[in-house]
């Protein structure tokens, strides 16, 4: 049991390379996966050496499964790959144009560009409504105001990420339209209640679950009408009541970074990794704090002593995520570089990104 619980985690690393000790702690804890920023990410010929090295980690885990290789890459501000990659606009530029033939090329394009060096699940697209125009957290990262509209073109995005070969991640769930404060820094707290989630911010969710999506992040939110306790990727009632049986969802839910400091400053470190598992997540996402990973595996481990966790709930999401990665990530290994720097920054991407951001679009890139 105890070997399970790193397939649970997908953790950050320092640098530009995978250092021995995190090769090591990924080797004897069986680790899940890997989150790459700006600052592991120098060049494509860079990048695709880290990601083999970190892909032939696997060979020497346990379980010997490929490793979650994850990054944002939404387009716009969120972007860990600069140039020679394609810069894509934000994703509102796509709501704009309310295209859902050129959402679904941008998905594409996009995710070929990333599965060509290995990464294999990108943490997008935002699915949240963006209902207060002064929530400058999301701005132009949502795709537009109405629900609808962000349903129909973040369905695309999935479908597009999906046939480009990247698993993508619909987040925040249950929506962080509407917030002014970013859960970086602290806990938003927000009045909307059920009816309203239903009616407006989780619209755009019921449609991409439609889409076959394997994967929805939790957001760092407090809706005291809902669940007056926990913030939601802390709380058995958004994650089991709301999404598993009001919205049946089946997939993996993963959590947003339980380092940021709407946690942080509420809970104690050792705490939220068990919370999060006992209120649904699968998945524990952790960024920028190094040392955490292995204080969240020593809490999970005396909270199933404690019978605070079963072993129940370690084998379904440990099942949840060996089949996504058994059914997905039969190539988990970059592509053969000579082929990569074709894929890169193409001039087909080049053409339809600019199309996208000066909202001028041909003909051709309108039709399916």
């Amino acid at each position: 049991m105890l070997d399970k619980i790193g397939q649970l985690l997908i953790i950050g690393i320092r640098d530009r390379v995978l250092t021995r000790d995190e090769a090591e702690f990924i080797i004897k804890n069986n680790i899940g996966g890997v989150i790459l920023f700006a600052r592991n990410i120098e060049s494509p010929a860079q990048v695709y050496e880290l990601i083999t090295s970190i892909q032939n980690v696997r060979h020497k885990t346990r379980d010997k499964l490929p490793l979650f290789i994850s990054v944002d890459m939404e387009g716009g501000r969120v972007m860990r790959f600069k140039a020679p990659f394609t810069q894509w606009p934000a994703v509102g530029k796509l709501g704009q144009i309310d295209s859902t033939s050129l959402a679904f090329k941008f998905g594409l394009g996009m995710a070929t560009e990333l599965k060509a060096v290995g990464i294999n699940l990108n943490f997008a697209p935002c699915v949240d409504v963006l209902t207060n125009p002064k929530n400058t957290v999301i701005g132009d990262r949502a795709l537009s105001v109405d629900p609808e509209n962000v349903a129909k073109l973040a369905s695309a995005l999935v479908r597009g990420y999906i046939k480009g070969g990247v698993i993508p991640c619909a987040k925040h769930f249950p929506g962080h339209g509407n917030t002014m404060i970013d859960s970086h820094d602290d806990l938003p707290v927000e009045p909307a209640d059920l009816q309203r989630l239903l009616e407006v911010e989780l619209v755009p969710f019921k449609k991409v679950f439609r889409a076959r999506l394997d994967l929805v992040m939790t957001s760092h939110l407090k809706f005291p009408k809902i669940d007056p306790e926990w913030p939601v990727t802390l709380s058995e009632i958004f994650l089991q009541q709301i999404l598993r049986k009001e919205l049946r969802y089946r997939s993996l839910v993963i959590s947003d970074d339980l380092d940021m400091k709407a946690l942080t400053n509420n809970y104690a470190v050792a705490q939220i990794p068990v919370r999060a598992l006992q209120a649904g997540c699968d998945i524990l996402l952790y960024c920028n704090e190094f040392d955490h990973p292995q204080i969240a595996i020593n809490a999970i481990e005396k909270a199933l002593k404690e019978h605070k966790l079963t072993a129940k709930q370690i084998d379904e999401s440990y099942n949840r995520v060996v089949t996504l990665k058994k059914d997905v990530l039969s190539e988990p290994d970059p592509q053969a570089f000579a082929k990569i720097s074709s894929l890169i920054g193409s001039s087909e991407n080049q053409r339809l990104a600019q199309a996208i951001a000066s909202g001028e679009i041909p003909a051709d890139l309108l039709s399916n």
